[in-house]
């Protein structure tokens, strides 16, 4: 079996994921290897688009004005961004490989980083919308984005973790109401802290 994930895979699971799922399964990925080789990247561009389009045209919210923050408070957001990015990551791919064994599935930490790498991918290339921090606009590219991702969930994981397809619906919607759980408790975090003075005033 393979022991790595082969160059040029991730490219080809935008266009061939049936095909990739079927390779990946075939895997035995090693965890640090997949998170400096691909996670690492893919968490970086969403913070660096953001950046940029901050930078540039300023966080833009329904019809009020733009609004600008200094270099130094970008980068502390982008940074803690980033950071938030690798945690949701590893945090996913670790309570994956514990759902592994209520599902039958494959329990190597490897395959579970590499399940989760195939999820966010369509998530860090929408992230390109950043470049234009609208609020509307980036809602609207990044809802099909996350719909994307959920296909390859549903589609890949039964594949990937040699599982039938009825434990893999069932383990997909379990990894699922996980995420939702974890985006609604960042949500709360970062409102508790912007309203604690950790974040830009919207005041006028």
């Amino acid at each position: 079996m393979k022991s790595a994930i082969a160059p040029g895979m991730l490219r080809r699971l935008l266009f061939q994921p049936a095909a990739m799922f079927e390779e990946l399964s075939e895997t035995r990925p090693e965890p640090l290897v997949v998170f400096f080789r691909y996670v690492v990247w893919l968490a970086l561009a969403p913070p660096v688009f953001a950046f940029i389009g901050a930078s540039i045209f300023g966080w833009r919210i329904g019809g009020a004005q733009p609004l600008y923050l200094g270099p130094g408070e970008l980068v502390l957001i982008s940074i803690a961004y980033f950071f938030a990015l690798l945690f949701g990551f590893v945090s996913t791919a670790v309570i994956a490989q514990w759902m592994a064994t209520t599902y039958g599935a494959r329990h190597s930490l490897g395959i579970h980083f590499v399940l989760v790498t195939v999820i966010a991918l369509p998530l860090a290339v929408g992230s390109v919308i950043h470049l234009f921090p609208h609020v509307f606009i980036n809602v609207l590219v990044l809802i099909p984005t996350m719909m994307w991702s959920m296909y390859l969930l549903y589609s890949g994981l039964p594949v990937m973790l040699k599982i039938s397809p009825e434990r893999g619906m069932l383990m997909s919607s379990a990894l699922i109401g996980y995420l939702l759980v974890a985006c609604v408790s960042l949500l709360g975090i970062t409102v508790a802290l912007w309203s604690g003075g950790l974040g830009p005033s919207l005041g006028v």
